[in-house]
């Protein structure tokens, strides 16, 4: 098997905007949640594909906790990084923030999403590592493997 070439954090590395428009309010005036979270799955995708460089596919999503509201007119910044990566399988995080117009911004969701890579036959195929360049990403790298670990355990205990 070839060997993979490993990439940094930054080589992958995804920030998107959006605005929110009427087709995203909820009947309750806010930021319908589905939409948010089909914006924080194509953050994921592509950095995963960035760092894979191959299709791939959502296989989890850790946590969808919602800490401030969004309404029409907002705008929504989102910021997706590779944390961890398995043999064929990568942990992304997703942070989306509102900023206002004065650009302040604060955090509404952080997301953690395991992606898998695809080969042509859509079976899984491995990853490249990753390369880990600060503290911060060596403290993110723990905490995946952590996190990683309690995935594996819900999956034996069917949780």
């Amino acid at each position: 098997m070839k060997e993979l070439t490993p990439k940094r954090v930054n080589d992958s590395r995804v920030e998107q905007i959006q605005i929110v428009l009427s087709s995203h309010i909820n009947g309750a005036g806010r930021l319908f949640g589905g939409q948010l979270m089909e914006w924080i799955d194509i953050v994921a995708g592509v950095v995963a594909r960035r760092h894979s460089n191959h299709n791939t596919t959502t296989a989890s999503i850790d946590n969808l906790q919602f800490k401030e509201p969004v309404y029409l007119g907002n705008t929504i910044v989102l910021f997706g990084r590779v944390t961890y990566v398995g043999r064929t399988s990568m942990e992304i995080r997703v942070d989306t923030y509102v900023e206002h117009l004065d650009g302040d911004r604060k955090l509404v969701n952080t997301a953690y999403f395991v992606m898998v890579a695809l080969n042509e036959s859509d079976h899984p195929t491995p990853v490249p590592p990753l390369i880990l360049e600060s503290d911060e990403e060596e403290t993110e790298w723990k905490a995946g493997e952590r996190r990683n670990e309690l995935r594996r355990q819900r999956r034996v205990e069917q949780y």
